[in-house]
């Protein structure tokens, strides 16, 4: 599936789901209805995948864990918070440049109007 399609598909889960559930809720509850969203739209997603770092030629498993890959291109960060801080943007970053990938997605869903909680970083 096309990157841009791809990321469509996300932020327009990302408004259902939103749109459904409003502010407020834990991100588990946002991460699991996002999987269903996603799935119904018959959209690859995995959750909680292992990112290990390679350090010195080894792979070392540290305990990170990606909340969403989807269609194994584009990582989604899930958050709900009052504000974004600079270190959520540097956790996704990170967790682009160690995976490789090329696109990711912040997303914040404890705001008024779910626009205004979604951020797309590039790698």
């Amino acid at each position: 599936m096309e990157l841009n399609l791809v990321t469509g598909h996300i932020v327009d889960s990302a408004m259902r789901v939103h749109s459904e559930l409003g502010p407020g809720l834990l991100e588990s509850a946002y991460e699991a209805c996002m999987i269903h969203e996603l799935q119904t739209r018959a959209v690859r997603v995995r959750n909680q995948v292992e990112q290990p770092i390679l350090y010195n030629g080894c792979l070392i498993d540290v305990g990170y864990r990606l909340d969403l890959l989807v269609e194994e291109i584009v990582i989604v960060e899930l958050k709900s918070v009052d504000v974004l801080a600079p270190i959520h943007k540097a956790q996704l970053l990170s967790y682009l440049r160690l995976s490789k990938k090329k696109i990711g997605l912040l997303l914040n869903f404890n705001v008024e109007r779910m626009k205004e909680g979604i951020i797309r970083l590039a790698n």
